[in-house]
This record gives structure tokens, sequence and C-alpha cells, in this order.
């Protein structure tokens, strides 16, 4: 919990904010393609770990690259897509990160289970590698070459820019501008947060219980989960994004926020029922809807912080967001979700019952903080 959580989240969350400042203002593909670089070069590291702490910090690592990539991502797609067009645009990104987050447990479940079947490596230099340490470096390096494939995307000339704004905004301009807009971006990054931990869920502890609870081996969870992942989060993620397009065609400024109050509704059902039940047969049968709806507010999130941002802060209101994203996942779900089963059931085999509480929890809150959210953007977007 605390290598997949909190290592992770709080310095993407730390570093996220300055480098976003940078991608309001220089170029955006180029702060990518950095950050694609260091994160798989990191990624390798953590195979070069000799303990805890070593790994944690290669953790660090990993978390500080992935922190360049949504902030600017979400500026430039919101500079090449027009409003109508938005959340489809966020969709097909989001849907990116699914896609790949499938293959992740497909391809990397298959090499856990042929590496741990493995006897140590010898390597120049590096010396004995343990199957576990050939795994990081194995998925790691490959990454490299994709950064320089970011350098082919073209850097959108940028739209939106408010008058009212200098072209450049500083980091406490910023938290100026949010602060005189507090009801609006607070609920919404505690709101879309919140709708975060069912699909943080998935990712993160599912596997372990499906292994636990199900005696899955980790090649077949990881196949398993992945073929869901792959299918279904890609799905979820489209379909909202058609979702709120056409909300919006049909005129309903608000219908981003009404899109993701139905989506809270329908999860918390599929959230009680998909942990529920001794039969793994349904237990995978559940799985299939419930990543579909855990999926789906990945774009609508997206979507809503360009609406309500201009150019000149979109960067750097994303990184905000992803502050709150990643410390609430990471906190209630990632660490949490360990914690509540080593210390308050006390027993391992209550893992699905701790992953239940977090989510049902989390998606109460996510609706009381989304209905608020809107009510406050109907007073200050919406045209009477």
């Amino acid at each position: 919990g605390l290598l997949m959580g909190f290592a992770f989240a709080i310095f993407y969350t730390v570093a996220g904010i300055p480098i976003a400042k940078y991608s309001d203002v220089k170029s955006r593909r180029m702060i990518i393609a950095i950050g694609v670089f260091l994160w798989s070069i990191m990624t390798a590291v953590c195979g070069l770990a000799r303990s805890f702490f070593q790994l944690f910090l290669a953790r660090v690592g990993v978390g500080v690259g992935e922190a360049a990539l949504t902030p600017a991502a979400y500026s430039m797609i919101s500079d090449y897509f027009s409003e109508d067009k938005l959340g489809r645009a966020m969709a097909v990104y989001k849907s990116g990160a699914m896609f790949g987050g499938g293959l992740a447990f497909i391809i990397g479940g298959a090499v856990v289970g042929y590496v741990v079947n493995s006897d140590s490596v010898i390597l120049p230099i590096l010396g004995e590698m343990k199957p576990w340490q050939m795994a990081f470096i194995i998925v790691g390096l490959p990454g490299v070459l994709i950064g320089l494939l970011m350098l082919t995307v073209k850097e959108p000339r940028r739209t939106g820019i408010a008058d009212t704004l200098d072209k450049k905004v500083s980091i406490s301009d910023a938290i100026k501008y949010m602060q005189k807009r507090w009801r609006i971006y607070l609920f919404i990054f505690l709101g879309f947060a919140f709708m975060g931990a069912p699909i943080s869920s998935a990712l993160t502890w599912i596997p372990v219980y499906l292994q636990r609870i199900h005696e899955m081996s980790i090649p077949e969870s990881g196949r398993t989960l992945g073929i869901i992942i792959f299918f279904l989060s890609t799905s979820g993620v489209i379909v909202s994004g058609w979702l709120i397009d056409t909300f919006k065609k049909k005129g309903f400024q608000d219908g981003y926020f009404k899109v993701a109050l139905m989506i809270c509704i329908v999860t918390i059902p599929i959230s009680y029922f998909v942990m529920n039940d001794e039969s793994l047969e349904k237990t995978l049968w559940w799985l299939h809807p419930f990543v579909f709806v855990a999926s789906m507010p990945l774009a609508i999130s997206a979507t809503v912080l360009q609406i309500v941002t201009p150019n000149q802060l979109r960067a750097q209101v994303s990184a905000v967001y992803m502050l709150f994203l990643n410390l609430i996942t990471a906190l209630i779900v990632t660490t949490g979700i360990g914690f509540i089963t080593d210390f308050w059931f006390k027993n391992e085999m209550a893992l699905g019952q701790s992953i239940t509480m977090v989510n049902l929890l989390s998606m109460f809150l996510a609706f009381l903080c989304l209905y608020i959210a809107m009510s406050n953007f109907n007073k200050e977007f919406t045209k009477s």
C-alpha cells in the first residue's frame, strides 16, 4: 500500500504543480516527452533496489516523471478540440490509459509469471538480478522509446485565453484565482477524487483479492482483470465522453455533473455485490459492470476542469486536481484498504469487506460533493 500509494502519490502531487506552471507557458509536448523518459527509467531503477527504502525512492522517481503528463495533456487536448467535442476527445485520451492498464495486467502478469519461475540472472556491471527485479527492468526500459515518439506530436495553438489574466500566471496567482471560485473548484476536486476510488481499488487491490480469496495465480489474475479492463474500462470512458457531449448538444450546460451523479447512483449497488460473493464465477460477472461504471468518471473530470478554467491556468488547475485525486485515492484506497484489513478487521481474508467499505463511502461522498459543485456551477456559468 505504501509503495503503490503514498510513495507515488505524495511526490506526484508535490512535483505536479511546479511542472504544470511550465506547461501553461512552455512546450507541453517537450515536458511530456521528458516525463515519459524519466518515469520509464525510474521504473527500471525499481529493479535495482536492494531494500524497501531504495524501492520507495525509485517509486518517488516514477511519480515525479508521471506528474509531467496529465496537466500538460489536458491543456493540449483542450486546444485541439472545440467544447462540443471535448468530452469525446478527453475520453479517447483517458481510454488510452485504461487500454494500457489492461495490457499492463496481461503482459505484466505474464512477465511476473515467467520471471518468478526463472532463476536469478547475472547481468554485466549490475551483477545478480532476482526475478522480481527483472520484471521491473523488462517493463520499464521500452518506455524510453515511447518518450521519443511524443516529439512527433504538434504543439497546438493556445485557445480560451482569459483577458482578465496575464499570459504568464504565477502559482500564487493561480491559487488566488481558485480561492475566488473555491465553491466550484473545491467540490469538483473532492467529488471526482472520491469517484476515483472504485477504479483505483480495481487497479491496486482487486488483483490481490482474486489471488487471496479465490486462489488465482498472479498470471491468471493479471490476465483475467487485464482483459476486463482492456475492453470494459476503455468502453466505459468512451461512453461517458459521448454522454456528456450529447447532454451538451441538447442544451444541458451542467450535463457533466448530471452524468456524474447518475454514475454515482449506479456504482453504489454494483460496488456492494462485486466483493461479496464466495463464487469466483459470480465475482467475475459483477466485475465487468463494476469496471465499466468505475471508469466512466475519468473523462468527465478532465473535461469539466477545462470548461471552467482559462487557458493560462489549465495545467496548474489540473495539477491541483491531481493532488486531490492522488492523495485521496492513495490514502483511502491504496493504503487505506490495507490498513482497514490489517488493523480494523485484523484478518487478511476480509479484504473484500475493506474494498466494499471504502468504495461505498467514497461514492456517497462523491455524490454529495458533485451535487454541491453542480449547484455552484449553475449559479456562475449557466445562462438564465
